[in-house]
């Protein structure tokens, strides 16, 4: 029979799943905010890319298997965009990002806030 014995497939299934280095950054609250825009800062220095997504030495482009694209996903356009999220109920430290010198490296809806803070959130939900 031409089969292979199930250990090998499952071998085989492991070796797709590390091959397969993606890693989303989860950045929640004001301190995971300012943690995360150092990080991509350096992330972007290390991997050549500009603050607004591009990678001027684009010797890698298109190609799947550069590091940088364990942090970054490549868009057609060529552009490098950050594998993150960032949450906050308070949108001041987010909006700092949606301003800064790498405005332009994360899409629009990477960047959720609410509307408030939540300063007291108990002390409202206890006492009314």
């Amino acid at each position: 029979s031409n089969q292979r014995p199930h250990h090998t497939r499952s071998l085989s299934l492991i070796t797709i799943i590390f091959n397969m280095r993606e890693i989303i950054s989860i950045h929640i609250g004001q301190a995971g905010a300012q943690v995360g825009n150092a990080c991509w800062e350096l992330y972007c220095l290390e991997h050549g890319i500009s603050p607004d997504g591009q990678m001027p030495s684009d010797r890698f482009s298109g190609q799947e298997d550069g590091a940088f694209n364990t942090f970054f996903s490549e868009t057609k356009a060529g552009k490098h965009v950050p594998r993150a999220v960032y949450f906050d109920l308070e949108p001041t430290v987010i909006d700092e990002v949606r301003t800064g010198p790498y405005r332009q490296l994360f899409h629009p809806d990477q960047l959720i806030t609410g509307k408030e803070d939540a300063a007291n959130n108990y002390a409202r939900g206890h006492y009314t």
